[in-house]
């Protein structure tokens, strides 16, 4: 496959950035996103060009590392995948692909495709843990959980924080990466003394890091590499609410 690619091109956060056009030859319809990323810098290498810089790690659709805007849409064009995790086969043979990173201020542009997600980091430390005293692990079937609500935790906490859900939305929201790390917490004994007041710090300090507000036209949801529901989002205000007229 022959492709071309224009890419974003930012040095640092303080500099204007614009795109580039490079051509990607010999591509093979098997290769993953970055793979063909890797070839395109190996010839940047050799050609004495800085090579450009994207977000990477476990390349198994695991880490939530690899976040990129392709062709306009978070991740490329295939549903329920990752950009580490999305074939060449999902484009054709003369394919132009504009490729730039999360356009939102509370994810700055770091350089090329990088954005810095700490403030992800910020909501979880917010209130995204269990600070009771719950005493030694117990065994796994000693706290009884009914099956669909273990199943509904589990599907929140496949949130792998990359950020598609922010870079959909035209508001900027993280309501949905807010709600799963809520919910999943939520739904368990452990989490429940603390589920109000969880709510309250996380969403003030969602609120706090400049996103916008959700306004329930679900890209969030269509975007999301794990298919997370925005029934998350629901139960997450409701709880705000709550905790909001109790003092919580």
């Amino acid at each position: 496959m022959q492709l071309t690619l224009k890419v974003w091109r930012q040095k640092s956060a303080d500099s204007p950035g614009k795109f580039e056009t490079y051509e990607a030859s010999g591509v093979s319809p098997d290769m993953s996103f970055l793979e063909m990323l890797d070839e395109v810098n190996e010839g940047l290498i050799a050609k004495g060009v800085e090579p450009i810089a994207f977000d990477h790690d476990c390349r198994e659709g695991i880490c939530g590392m690899c976040s990129a805007m392709i062709n306009g849409v978070p991740h490329g064009p295939d549903r329920g995948t990752t950009t580490c995790q999305l074939h060449m086969r999902s484009f054709r043979d003369g394919d132009t692909i504009v490729i730039e990173p999360w356009r939102a201020s509370a994810l700055p542009v770091i350089r090329d495709l990088v954005v810095d997600r700490t403030a992800f980091d910020r909501i979880v430390q917010a209130g995204g843990f269990v600070s009771v005293n719950t005493g030694a692990a117990p065994d796994a079937n000693l706290t009884p959980i009914p099956k669909a609500v273990a199943d509904s935790a589990f599907d929140a906490a496949t949130c792998i924080g990359c950020a598609a859900c922010v870079a959909a939305c035209k508001n900027a929201s993280a309501a949905l990466f807010t709600a799963a790390k809520i919910a999943h917490l939520r739904r368990i004994p452990q989490g429940r003394p603390e589920q109000l007041s969880r709510s309250r710090s996380m969403v003030d300090q969602m609120d706090a890091e400049g996103f916008g507000s959700c306004t329930n036209t679900s890209d969030c949801e269509a975007a999301c590499p794990k298919g997370i529901s925005v029934d998350f989002i629901s139960e997450m205000n409701a709880d705000y609410f709550r905790a909001a007229l109790k003092g919580a």
